[in-house]
């Protein structure tokens, strides 16, 4: 995005503190932007995607957290979406879909915070002059994972052990103050390897294909014209963005259920947080199929979710980029 004022303040802008491009007429539609408001953007997208998407992601994690005091291999193969939402509703009340979304309130918009300011920052850095290179924003992402599941795992961990049927905690508080008596600190991030190994390709799957869709869709439009950036975009290419990256990794997701929910409500507890270890474990007891178990829910969730989160932070980076503008005219 270009404007009028962009070369009679370049020499003002250069002095501007600023982590990404300077206004000038090659910068991309989105550049122009402070750190800071990177990460408003991000946290205020990462917040309303997981209160939307929240339900669904109760769904998920129950189906995925079978254990030996659960149905039976045979039976929960028969655990479908239908039921378990029907079960929720009929034994708890709507209010069950909801148990533990503080939890994630507290986690989801510093994770988010982090994680689209270090996307966008190393996207920056590593991309130099080709800012379409699939490499550079799947690199990006990956980074941008660790930083973010740094922050959001322990909270993601209170927040799954809440969703369980019969949780044996009374709010996030309680299960904080429990987990950390009974099982110390160390319980928080038990799951923080698997996390990053799920959402690594799962990152790098997602920034890939959305930016791959979005140019898509802005280079040839639905009927091979050239269409402007918008919401329609944003949403679509974040929602095919979220359903692949879900489809290829819930096997992981699985296993991160199983590490973050063991010894809690019959789920089975692992001598180590080790990947294969745990994998073989499912399949031992539950088949392979145990691996996909809650796919659907999580393609329900992702597709969404990404489509909300990508919307919602392209919006505020076009709504800061034109207060930035504003106010370099004005200067």
């Amino acid at each position: 995005m270009t404007t009028t004022a962009t070369e009679t303040n370049f020499h003002h802008l250069q002095h501007q503190p600023d982590l990404t491009a300077t206004l000038s007429p090659s910068s991309t539609a989105h550049d122009g932007l402070h750190f800071w408001q990177f990460m408003l953007a991000g946290s205020i997208a990462g917040s309303i995607e997981h209160t939307a998407m929240f339900p669904v992601d109760t769904l998920k994690t129950r189906m995925q957290a079978i254990g030996p005091a659960s149905p039976s291999p045979a039976q929960a193969q028969f655990l479908t979406l239908r039921h378990s939402l029907s079960s929720i509703l009929r034994l708890e009340g709507p209010a069950g879909l909801y148990r533990g979304i503080w939890a994630m309130g507290l986690g989801a918009g510093p994770a988010h915070a982090a994680y689209f300011s270090v996307y966008e920052f190393c996207k920056k850095a590593l991309s130099g002059k080709n800012q379409s290179n699939s490499a550079v924003h799947a690199a990006s992402g990956v980074v941008a994972t660790v930083a973010s599941d740094a922050v959001i795992t322990p909270m993601d961990v209170v927040k799954q052990r809440l969703q369980l049927k019969s949780s044996p905690y009374n709010g996030v508080v309680d299960c904080v103050r429990r987990v950390m008596l009974e099982e110390g600190i160390g319980a928080f991030y038990k799951s923080y390897r698997t996390t990053v190994v799920m959402n690594a390709p799962f990152t790098a799957v997602h920034f890939a294909t959305y930016e791959a869709a979005k140019k898509g869709l802005l280079e040839r439009g639905m009927e091979g014209e050239e269409v402007e950036e918008g919401l329609v975009v944003h949403a679509t290419a974040g929602a095919v963005a979220g359903a692949v990256a879900a489809a290829v990794t819930t096997p992981l997701d699985v296993v991160k259920t199983q590490l973050q929910c063991q010894g809690v409500c019959g789920c089975d507890r692992y001598s180590s947080s080790s990947i294969a270890e745990v994998s073989r474990a499912i399949v031992q007891r539950d088949g392979y199929a145990g691996l996909m178990r809650g796919w659907i829910p999580r393609m329900l969730f992702h597709a969404p979710a990404a489509a909300i989160c990508w919307s919602t932070y392209e919006a505020f980076k076009s709504f800061f980029l034109k207060l930035n503008t504003t106010s370099t005219t004005t200067a």
